[in-house]
């Protein structure tokens, strides 16, 4: 194994991110080195994203790409972990003759005996789900931190059973971490100048470690320091309670931003999604937040052309959009996956154009709400904590609020890490424009 290299690419969503961070150092720690590229690698890793078919897709067009690498350098070898190892396992090697190993999101530990194994020539799978790994003694690497934000991930899997949804059949079942193994890491973090943390799983609400809830642990990561902010995704609408947004409304440093996934404004759908709330409720949640928090942004996820969607769904959901104006949505056309419930019980039965045009219009809807309300944030100031250099401009920084929104403004003596106040100047859907009024620390 001396002076052998690694290099890992990480697809879909903030938990394969951080993920990739704990296969980093175990990897570290068996002595593999991280490689700069995946140029200089002799093993590249894929961490990948099952959750939708283009994903997949995606993925599997980059493994093909790697081929002519492979040409070049016949001991690089290819291998594919998370999410979509775990749905096709074997048999993804058998597709991708150049895939040498797979290994599941439980499996991680065995990657140095993995990466030995297949040194020596070998093919390698371990895609064993587990009811009880949490990686809670892995201090992870930060890949490509900014030194700023990290993620804490405090629980893995998921047992909602959504019918659409591959994740418990690739993440297995809901386990949390110990509260105290996730504050020592949300200490270290700001101990070592990171002024950012996010609290991730699949369902943050139903976080329970022997009875400590969300909302104690919430609070318990928000009191390491007044200094530090605080986020958390991703709630599902079904175990958000007022415990949780009255935490939040007490800590300020805990930021206003609660992304409440939908997926659709019709209880007829939703029954089918098997979501377990109704349109009701989720509204009964937006106005509890909404009276405890009333600057707090709401973000969310939608599926458009879910299994027998009519055109009457379809404007319930451009309704619930309207009646709770997002500021933000994650916006997709329905992906039937193999072995969820709606793959063996229901029918893909709206037309891909219609699925289509349906999400054109709610793309369109939600692109207008989204405007409308940064318009309203002309003139008012922001605490923002500065991330880096605009992507436009050098001589511009930009940052987040706690709102989560990006505000743009004149770098001038500001340095990434800072907290200053912004002042709102102007706005695009996407984006607030502002004036720097004052470096706050």
């Amino acid at each position: 194994m001396a002076d052998r290299t690694v290099y890992i690419e990480t697809y879909g969503c903030q938990m394969n991110f951080a993920d990739s961070e704990v296969v980093s150092s175990i990897l570290s720690k068996a002595g593999y080195r991280l490689a700069p590229n995946a140029g200089e690698a002799d093993f590249i890793l894929i961490n990948t994203c099952a959750i939708r078919d283009n994903a997949e897709q995606r993925i599997r067009k980059r493994v093909r790409e790697l081929k002519a690498q492979q040409s070049r350098r016949p001991q690089l070898r290819i291998g594919i972990l998370g999410c979509m190892a775990e749905r096709l396992q074997s048999q993804l090697m058998v597709e991708e003759e150049n895939v040498s190993f797979v290994a599941g999101p439980d499996s991680y530990r065995k990657l140095p005996a993995i990466l030995d194994e297949v040194a020596r020539g070998q093919k390698a799978a371990a895609t064993e789900l587990s009811t009880t790994e949490t990686y809670a003694d892995i201090e992870p690497v930060r890949l490509g931190a900014n030194g700023i934000s990290a993620y804490i991930s405090i629980m893995r899997g998921c047992q909602n059973y959504c019918s659409y949804c591959v994740v418990p059949y690739t993440r297995g079942r809901e386990r949390s971490r110990d509260p105290e193994t996730i504050v020592a890491e949300a200490t270290k973090l700001y101990e070592s100048g990171y002024k950012e943390v996010t609290l991730l799983g699949q369902n943050v609400n139903s976080y329970n470690a022997n009875g400590f809830t969300f909302a104690q642990l919430m609070a318990k990561v928000a009191a390491v320091s007044p200094q530090l902010r605080v986020r958390f995704a991703t709630s599902h609408p079904k175990d958000l309670g007022d415990d949780l947004i009255q935490t939040m409304a007490s800590h300020p440093n805990i930021c206003r931003c609660i992304h409440l996934p939908v997926q659709s404004g019709s209880n007829r759908v939703l029954k089918l999604m098997n979501r377990h709330y109704t349109v009701e409720w989720y509204l009964d949640r937006i106005a509890a937040i909404r009276r405890a928090m009333p600057d707090c942004s709401i973000t969310t996820d939608v599926i458009a052309g879910f299994c027998s969607e009519t055109e009457e769904d379809h404007q319930l959901t451009l309704d619930l959009f309207r009646q709770v104006g997002y500021d933000y949505a994650y916006m997709f056309k329905y992906s039937m996956r193999p072995g969820t419930y709606a793959e063996r019980h229901l029918s893909d039965d709206v037309p891909d154009d219609v699925k289509t045009r349906r999400l054109e219009e709610i793309i369109a809807l939600q692109g207008q709400i989204a405007l409308e309300n940064n318009r309203r944030e002309v003139g008012k100031e922001f605490e923002v904590l500065v991330e880096g250099p605009s992507h436009r401009s050098p001589a511009q920084h930009f940052g987040r609020n706690s709102q989560n929104k990006v505000l743009v403004f004149d770098r001038r003596d500001t340095q990434p890490g800072q907290y200053v106040q912004v002042r709102v100047t102007d706005c695009t859907a996407a984006t607030l424009k502002g004036e720097l009024i004052e470096t706050n620390h």
